[in-house]
């Protein structure tokens, strides 16, 4: 049974002059009903290319993109809007409100181009207001709600068709942090509740940890690691990944003279909780400095990394490294000069 979505060496290129962009560079990704899944990257990376293609709203110039089977690059326009009608729901950073029009009416918009009834209107577009908590303001207009509720206005719109995907393109980046982590619970909950396959696009790890399953990171129109968010999380293999799963390693200076540097991984372990560096001080005479932390929560369980200086020379490296390697549960690495 093929996946819900398929990129097979998926390339989008774009001339300009005499150079080619290339936005997309030979993907290859597939994605299966009601997973959650992020796609991120940096600037460039490529992300929202693939985020188009996905929601019917371009085409490969090489490659296939299957989505449930169906061949997406040989459908015609008119196929491309029936199936977004049908299967995908969208949530942008502008939540794209009518100012004119109330909630109930702007929930509306798409199932009047999808032909839907006034009668089975109304119905969906009271259904899914109340489901984003906006049951009491099915008469307000956009100017009277903050950004956090317009945002859940734009959910409910996308709702309203019953997509089978729905794809979010930075949609909290512009929301201040108390709004961000209600629209995160939101969103999550949705997934839960309907069983959706659910696609975000972001460049923010912060949001892919609390909410998303599996993770897929783009790196100059490429795949650079793909794979479950606790595993990237825990070791990332790939440079991009560890760029964003480690921005603070990837932002220090070299060691100080006479130090090396060792990384520590807590993959989903109470050894976080351990202190660690004192027992390392007490039971091996070795004075380690903390250079940078970073640890966080994904599902109940702590994962992140922390950066130390080990003073001395290749001894105390190897018993340093020796004494972390025996704790459960977490990697013990060298970090080179050009890896950090």
């Amino acid at each position: 049974m093929s996946a819900l979505i398929e990129f097979d060496e998926v390339c989008k290129y774009y001339q300009m002059g005499d150079t080619t962009v290339k936005a997309a560079d030979h993907i290859t990704m597939k994605i299966e009903k009601g997973e959650f899944v992020a796609i991120v990257g940096q600037s460039g990376s490529g992300k929202s290319t693939c985020m188009n293609i996905i929601g019917c709203l371009d085409v490969p110039t090489h490659g296939t993109y299957r989505l449930n089977g169906r061949d997406v690059g040989k459908m015609s326009r008119n196929e491309l809007a029936a199936i977004r009608n049908e299967m995908l729901g969208f949530i942008f950073q502008q939540y794209n409100l009518l100012p004119r029009l109330n909630l109930m009416e702007n929930v509306e918009v798409p199932l009047v181009y999808a032909g839907i009834g006034r009668t089975e209107r109304h119905a969906r577009a009271k259904e899914v207001l109340e489901q984003v908590g906006l049951g009491d303001k099915l008469k307000a207009y956009p100017a009277q709600l903050s950004g956090g509720q317009q945002q859940r206005v734009a959910i409910a719109r996308a709702l309203a068709t019953h997509p089978r995907i729905l794809l979010c393109d930075e949609a909290t980046s512009a929301l201040d942090p108390q709004s961000t982590q209600s629209i995160l619970a939101l969103i999550r909950d949705i997934h839960d509740k309907l069983g959706l396959t659910v696609i975000v696009i972001t460049h923010q790890m912060s949001v892919v940890e609390q909410i998303c399953t599996q993770v897929a990171i783009l790196d100059n129109g490429a795949v650079a690691e793909v794979g479950p968010v606790s595993e990237v999380f825990a070791s990332p293999s790939s440079q991009a990944a560890k760029r964003l799963v480690y921005p603070e390693g990837y932002d220090q200076p070299i060691a100080s003279p006479g130090e090396h540097l060792i990384r520590i991984v807590f993959n989903g372990a109470d050894s976080a909780k351990t202190p660690l560096i004192a027992h390392m001080a007490m039971h091996e005479n070795i004075a380690a400095s903390i250079v940078s932390a970073s640890t966080r929560s994904i599902g109940g369980k702590t994962y992140g990394n922390m950066l130390l200086g080990i003073p001395g020379g290749a001894e105390e490296l190897r018993r340093a490294m020796d004494y972390l390697g025996g704790t459960p549960d977490i990697i013990v690495e060298e970090v080179k000069p050009d890896e950090h």
